[in-house]
């Protein structure tokens, strides 16, 4: 087995569930995070930018312990790393901030030994660290992906996003966990309700694999989480009911929250005034926040051979767009 010396990837931010695709339907997104892996006499840690404070830089950090898990699948045993870190994916807002790490960590390491691991098992693991597909599936593979976990193994359906279709996302300037999200659901739902998101999610994944945006709209409305995290994000009931009639094609809550994603139709002369809606209505209810019109990606984690000559930083300055 081949040990390489560096190695360099990027990895997407994603968006999870889609409105009614609880757990199962996400799509990756034009926001990044870069890592850089070294074999290294012992281990050491370089974080850069405001989205990596508070991180730790000891062995309990995320991307050494995920490393660890790779290596040890592949029974190879590298103790001592330096990684680099980079990232303006925001933590806990709902656009897969942990999901990209976990996926970026898998990816690195095993590049570094001359990826003896497949991607389907790559996606396994990352699956079981997450428990749920979405977020680490966009990221992992890029576009969409409609998953399925069984508590051992994920399929998964890789959706090409449709070439006119683009993401507004506004971005509250607050955190919610995930745990606090999931804490606000109910044990059970009703029969009624768990058939209107199943029919909802079906046809919000068949009008994306076919590219039928106007039904975007009927298809990604949801009974089933949305509802129960309203209270955690204050103005999302109303925007969730008036988006669609300012430009929208439907608009969900991004993962756990509290980001809003909206799909629109790229182009759309209605996309600014859509996106001071979505900034106004917030402040209104006086939580500041920011937007970002974000593409769908459609590359997921990638290897960065080519930029191995200069240096990390300089790399990220090349990269970095928004």
């Amino acid at each position: 087995m081949s040990l390489s010396e560096k190695v360099r990837i990027k990895v997407p931010a994603s968006t999870a569930n889609l409105g009614p695709g609880f757990d199962t339907l996400g799509m990756a997104l034009s926001l990044y995070a870069w890592i850089e892996m070294k074999q290294a006499d012992r281990t050491s840690f370089h974080l850069f930018g405001d989205e990596m404070k508070g991180v730790p830089e000891d062995k309990s950090n995320l991307i050494y312990q995920v490393a660890q898990m790779v290596f040890d699948e592949a029974g190879v045993s590298v103790p001592e790393l330096d990684i680099s870190m980079y990232s303006e994916i925001p933590l806990t807002r709902g656009l897969g901030s942990s999901a990209s790490a976990i996926v970026g960590a898998l990816a690195a390491a095993n590049a570094l030994i001359g990826s003896p691991l497949p991607d389907g098992k790559l996606f396994d693991m990352a699956t079981n660290l997450e428990k749920h597909p979405d977020n680490v599936g966009a990221s992992l593979f890029g576009g969409i992906i409609a998953a399925a976990w069984d508590g051992n193994h994920a399929d998964y359906v890789r959706i090409e996003p449709p070439a006119n279709m683009e993401t507004l996302v506004v971005i509250p300037d607050f955190h919610l966990s995930t745990t606090k999200a999931r804490e606000a659901l109910p044990k059970q739902i009703s029969l009624s309700d768990a058939v209107y998101n199943i029919s909802r999610s079906s046809l919000m994944t068949a009008a994306l694999a076919s590219g039928q945006l106007d039904l975007i709209g009927a298809a990604m409305r949801d009974r089933i989480h949305q509802p129960y995290r309203a209270a955690l994000v204050p103005g999302m009931s109303e925007i969730l009911d008036e988006a669609p009639n300012r430009g929208a094609l439907g608009i969900a809550l991004s993962g756990a929250g509290p980001t809003l994603i909206a799909l629109i139709r790229r182009g759309d002369e209605r996309t600014e005034s859509l996106r001071t809606y979505l900034i106004e209505t917030m402040k209104k209810e006086g939580i500041t926040a920011s937007s970002l019109l974000l593409q769908p990606d459609v590359n997921g984690v990638q290897v960065l051979n080519e930029l191995q000559s200069i240096s990390f930083m300089d790399m990220i300055r090349g990269e970095v767009t928004t």
